[in-house]
Order: C-alpha cells, then sequence, then structure tokens
C-alpha cells in the first residue's frame, strides 16, 4: 500500500496532539463561549507544555494572565487554537504565521476567505483542523482543546459533525468506554479526515476507531488509511447519513437508477472489511464488545436459553442481522441430551427445560458443550441468567463465580460468548463485559454487535487494479458489444445495417427469428428502437418503419436468443468520483426498476464474489432451478460479472457498463444488449 496519505503519516499532525506549547487566542472567563472552555482546556496540561491565552482586552482567565496579541509573545506557540469572530482569523493566522506557528485549530464557522487563509498556512509548511471544528483532544498529549470533558480511553473519534462526534464520546464513557483521541474535522479545508485515519495507525492508546462522515471526498485515500488501520489491528467503525451523503451524480443507465449512493459506500465498506453502523447506539455496543475481543471468526451461533420463546426471538434476530444458526453436530446434542431433562431441545438452540434452575451451574455446563461444536462460531446466552441474585441476594455470589467459570468457557473454546440478560445493570452483567463478555439487556442490539464485530474477521478484499492501456471505449451498441466480446462476454450472431438493402441482406445469413436494434439508442425500448421475434420476411417492411422514425444511424440485426428456460439479469458498473467502481448484478429486462432486485460490490470482483453476489438476489432460485425446471449456468453468468467488472476497473475512461438484459441459460448466457459511457 502506497498511498500519499499513508507516507505523510507524520506531516505535521503531532503538532495536534503533542504540542510544545498552545495559544488560545479569543480566550474568555465566560462559561458560555468557546474562548472558555479551550482555555480551561489547555491549562488542564499546562504540566505538560507553555499555555498562552489571548484576549483583545488583556485581563485573565482562570487565574492565567492573558496578553493582548500573539506579537506579545517571547516565543512561537506551535499550536493555535482560533476561537475570534470570522474576520479576524485571516489577521490572526498571518500573525501566528511570521512567528512560526506550525498548526492551527480552526473552531471560528462561517469564514468568508476560509480557501484562501488555508492556502497560506499550507504555504508556510503548517496544518489546519477545521475550520468549523469542535474541537481536539488526545489522551496520551494531556491536550483538551473541545467543550466539554473527555474520559480517557481506548476509542478513537474522527467526526465531520462535532456534536455528533461529542455524542458519542459521550455514550461511549456511559458505557465504560473512554476516548482516546478525538478530531471534530468541521470543513477539512486543510487537514483530511484520511490523514487523521492514518495518524491513529501507530497511535498506542488506541483500539478501536469511530469515524462519521457526511462526504467521501478523497475516498480512495480514506479507505487506504482505514485498510492500513485493519492491518494494524484496530477495526474501524464508520457511521454516515443517507443517500445524499456520497454527492453521486444521477447515472444513465438503468443501474443508477437502482442504488444509492450510500449502497456504495456499503459496498467500499464491504470490500475493506469496515462495518457501516446505522446509529450511535450500534457504534458504541460494537465498540465494546470489540474492545472486549469478541469478535467471532464466522458467522454460526449456537443459542442457548431457559425459555423456549426466548430462544426461539433470539433465532430470528440472528437471521435478520446475516447470522446463521445451524443445527449442532450429533456428539455435542448427544452431550446435551445427557445433561437436560427430558423434552429439553438440544439441535440449536438449545433450551434449558428448567435444567438452569435445577443447578445454576448447568448454565455454564449447556454453554460449554454448545461451544465445543466444531461448527460454530460463538454462542448467545438468553434469559434469566444474572437475575438469580438481584432476586435472592444469597446467590448473588455463586453467580458471580459462574460468570467468571463462563468466561472461562468461551475462553477455553477460543469462540465468544455474548449473554442477554434481564438483569444488565448489575453485578453480574459488569463481571461479564469486565472478563471479556458483551452483556445486554435486549436480545436484538447483543445480536447486531455479534453481527457486526464479525465483519473483523472476514477477510477484506483487494480491488487494486493495474490502468489498462486497451482499445478507447466508443458510443453505440456495436461498439460495447466489440469489445465486451474481447472480454469474453458472448453475444447472440447479428450484423451493423444502415439501410433496408443491407438489412435484407444481412437477415439471409442470420437464423429467424430475429431482433433488430437502433444500436445508437441508450434505452432503445422506450422509443420504439427494438423489435423482437421477426421472420426474414418481416425484415424490410420492420427496417423502413424504424428509419422512418428514428432516422439514419447504425441498426443492428441480431439473432434472437430463443433458448428455453432462460432468465433475464442484469450486470452494470458504476464509476464513483471518490469511491471508485462498483458492478451491480439484479433481475434483468423491461421491468429491473420495478423488481429493484440489485446486489452491488466494489469492483473489480472475482467468480467467487460475483457467485455471492448472485447468490443474495432474490431471483436466485430462478436461476438454481424453480418447480422442476433445469438451473441455469450460474458459473457461467459469475464468469461474466467478473470480467465486466474487471473491464469497468482498469480502464479509466469509462464510467458506466451496462448489459441488459444479460439471458441465463441452463447451456450459457448470451447478452443482448449493452451500454457503455465514457468521459468524453
Amino acid at each position: 500500500m502506497n498511498s500519499p496519505v499513508l507516507n505523510s503519516l507524520h506531516n505535521g499532525l503531532s503538532v495536534f496532539s503533542t504540542p510544545r506549547s498552545v495559544a488560545v487566542v479569543g480566550a474568555s472567563s465566560n462559561r458560555t463561549k468557546w474562548g472558555y472552555w479551550l482555555a480551561a482546556g489547555a491549562i488542564a496540561g499546562a504540566h505538560r507544555r507553555d499555555v498562552h491565552l489571548v484576549n483583545a482586552r488583556g485581563g485573565d482567565v482562570l487565574g492565567h494572565a492573558c496578553v493582548t496579541s500573539l506579537a506579545a509573545l517571547d516565543e512561537a506557540p506551535e499550536l493555535v487554537a482560533l476561537c475570534v469572530p470570522g474576520p479576524m482569523v485571516g489577521a490572526v493566522v498571518d500573525e501566528a504565521l511570521a512567528m512560526g506557528t506550525r498548526g492551527f485549530l480552526g473552531i471560528t464557522a462561517g469564514i468568508e476567505d476560509e480557501g484562501e487563509i488555508a492556502e497560506r498556512i499550507r504555504a508556510a509548511g503548517a496544518r489546519l483542523v477545521g475550520a468549523n471544528s469542535l474541537g481536539i483532544y488526545d489522551a496520551a498529549g494531556e491536550l483538551d482543546l473541545s467543550w466539554g470533558n473527555f474520559t480517557a480511553g481506548p476509542m478513537a473519534i474522527v467526526s465531520q459533525s462535532g456534536q455528533l462526534g461529542s455524542e458519542l464520546a459521550r455514550l461511549g464513557q456511559h458505557n465504560g468506554i473512554g476516548v482516546s483521541r478525538f478530531v471534530s474535522i468541521g470543513n477539512q479545508t486543510d487537514v483530511t479526515a484520511a490523514e487523521l485515519l492514518a495518524d491513529l495507525v501507530d497511535h498506542e492508546a488506541t483500539r478501536v476507531v469511530v469515524v462519521y462522515l457526511e462526504s467521501f471526498t478523497g475516498g480512495a485515500e480514506l479507505f487506504d488509511s482505514i485498510a492500513a488501520l485493519r492491518a494494524a489491528g484496530k477495526p474501524v467503525i464508520l457511521l454516515t447519513v443517507g443517500a445524499s451523503a456520497a454527492g453521486s451524480r444521477l447515472a444513465r443507465s438503468h443501474t443508477g437508477s437502482l442504488t444509492a449512493p450510500v449502497d456504495i459506500v456499503d459496498a467500499a465498506c464491504r470490500a475493506a472489511g469496515v462495518l457501516r453502523a446505522q446509529s450511535p447506539g450500534e457504534v458504541i455496543d460494537v465498540a465494546r464488545s470489540v474492545i472486549a475481543g469478541a469478535a467471532p471468526a464466522g458467522r454460526r451461533t449456537v443459542i442457548v436459553g431457559d425459555s423456549g420463546g426466548q430462544c426461539g426471538i433470539a433465532a430470528d434476530q440472528a437471521a435478520a442481522h446475516g447470522l446463521s444458526v445451524p443445527p449442532l453436530g450429533d456428539v455435542a446434542d448427544a452431550a446435551l441430551t445427557d445433561l437436560l431433562p427430558a423434552g429439553a431441545a438440544t439441535s440449536n438452540p438449545v433450551d434449558l427445560a428448567g435444567a438452569g434452575e435445577a443447578d445454576l451451574a448447568n448454565y455454564v455446563n449447556a454453554v460449554a458443550l454448545a461451544l465445543a461444536d466444531p461448527d460454530v462460531d460463538s454462542a448467545v446466552l438468553t434469559g434469566y441468567f444474572g437475575c438469580y441474585g438481584a432476586d435472592n441476594p444469597g446467590l448473588i455470589d455463586d453467580e458471580l463465580a459462574l460468570a467468571q467459570r463462563l468466561a472461562d468457557a468461551a475462553r477455553t473454546a477460543g469462540k465468544p460468548l455474548y449473554v442477554h440478560s434481564m438483569e444488565a445493570a448489575g453485578p453480574v452483567a459488569d463481571a461479564l463485559w469486565a472478563a471479556g463478555v458483551p452483556t445486554f439487556g435486549t436480545v436484538e442490539p447483543l445480536l447486531r454487535a455479534l453481527s457486526g464485530t464479525a465483519v473483523y474477521r472476514e477477510p477484506a478484499r483487494d480491488v487494486a487494479v493495474a490502468p489498462s492501456a486497451g482499445v478507447a471505449p466508443t458510443a453505440g451498441y456495436w461498439n460495447a458489444r466489440a469489445l465486451l466480446l474481447d472480454e469474453g462476454v458472448s453475444f447472440p450472431a447479428g450484423a451493423v445495417v444502415t439501410t433496408v438493402d443491407e438489412a435484407v441482406t444481412a437477415a439471409a445469413d442470420l437464423t429467424a427469428p430475429l431482433v433488430l436494434k437502433a444500436a445508437w439508442l441508450e434505452h432503445k425500448s422506450e422509443v420504439g428502437g427494438v423489435k423482437v421475434g421477426l421472420t426474414r420476411d418481416d425484415v424490410a417492411a420492420v427496417f423502413t418503419d424504424m428509419h422512418t422514425r428514428l432516422g439514419d444511424g447504425d441498426y443492428v440485426l441480431e439473432q434472437m436468443d430463443t433458448r428455453p428456460d432462460g432468465v433475464e439479469v442484469l450486470i452494470g458498473c458504476q464509476r464513483h468520483p471518490d469511491l471508485g467502481v462498483t458492478v451491480t448484478v439484479g433481475t434483468g429486462g423491461v421491468a429491473t426498476e420495478v423488481y429493484a432486485d440489485v446486489v452491488m460490490e466494489s469492483a473489480p470482483v472475482d467468480a467467487a464474489t460475483a457467485t455471492d453476489m448472485i447468490s443474495r438476489l432474490r431471483a436466485h432460485k430462478l436461476l438454481a432451478g424453480w418447480r422442476g425446471k433445469p438451473a441455469t449456468d450460474v458459473a457461467a453468468l459469475a464468469d461474466v460479472v467478473a470480467a465486466v467488472s474487471r473491464l469497468a476497473a482498469t480502464d479509466s475512461r469509462i464510467t458506466e457498463i451496462e448489459l441488459n438484459p444479460v439471458r441465463v441459460a441452463p447451456d450459457g448466457v448470451h447478452a443482448l444488449d449493452a451500454l457503455i459511457v465514457t468521459d468524453n
């Protein structure tokens, strides 16, 4: 990985975590003002660095004397925090640059000449976080220039929304997770999220990274940084907003109308091995579980409970969150049958059927036997455990001892255990968390967290490609067809015709039924630019009619694909300006938008990934054979998906590709129409 961002990992960013000196310009004694909070935070670190407070009226703040300007200082502060009115920012920056300041934290919002100020900062070899930042914090560096207070811990937060970042920090604190570093990136006028994430790779105090973004400018560098964090064993959890967040343009193809920009973000996350969380609550649940070391090696879980109803709800929620609940093997099933009362469910889910109440140790025994099954990756204990000591204080010591034994059983098995307890706030739950066993008061967030942590044990995909130097794509179906034929995509026999005589001559060499297309049109059926099922005798009249309506151009006469048991599929690719190329597979044909049955991944994909994409379609049952019909050639379809994705990813001139429909039959795959859009 040779990203410019990663290569410049220490390019001036240490000034935002371990500066030798800090100046707060706009320091104030008024607790309702930014200048107060930044001054208070700076003073708290005065034993680590020189702290200077600047206020145009002088005076003192929190017992520290203020100077009236930076020029009054004997030294150049390494880091200057700007919390002065917008019109004053430029002059303060210029004064600091003349002194030799290396870093600026821009709190002020709405600065008219913000871009020009940032250019001056960069030209002087300095850096700017912000403007419109909510502040920065580094626990190891004892640097706090922000509103509010942080508790030190292992979670780093890089957020485009300062207040949302603060919410994440507060939620973490309420759930026992402190912050290692906090950066509100604001407008990213200079320092970017990608750079700040890269700077966390070697940050020893950070074990998990949370990033909130509303835009993905410089997406390639961003995901390079995320990959470096993953390689360093620091999982990244991404939080973002809806369909407008990625700023994707409106595509010309059907593919573009079927997907939202957030789908492109999701595809990039899956390729990079990053969880895109749905809410701040999910972020914290997953972060806590990751820190606890509870990431499973796979998505197969066994559910153990003391209530059939709770076991059933847990199984349903597991499926809803992409986890599987497979039957246990014969060995585990037999051992559980010997342990539990007659009639207990022992396959998966495992219902203790009163055995836990009869002997609390059976919670541990059942979980240990279930975890020993080689075909499961994790266990979920759901129900009453954790409540015994709360309801009967005489049992609290026994239950605490069993909590430790549960954790030991999971550690021995080398698989995580998650506990859903009806008493999730108390000494037993605290003991379980402390022992590395995530414990939740309801089962839905538990299974959401278990599914989320599984992402970090799944392999990431390398979507980096070498640029292609192939033939330049040109407009029109026939040109697209020729280029795709070279990539191994099959089309029916056909010919280009421009006159009625050429059409009649071509028909004589083709096998009816035939199809006539106006090859230069992108959406032919919508304007009567395609006619199917033609005999040779039909060709002259149909060509004359189409030519009269649509005018001169390249028409294509092709043999019609009449193979039985075919299924129509769409294959499309799009190039996003920041997040690269994606490939989409979906239900094809004229009703593509009606079904909206699509799966998207970052391109290129190999045949195995393409096969997985196809298996996730609702239409997969049709491809696999439905109601006695033979299965189609899914392997050949996967090869076509891989080939198209490779072409789109390697040729930077291509902005879109769409094959629709692609007809998949038991004996192979034919593309029946194709569109390639370039950037010229």
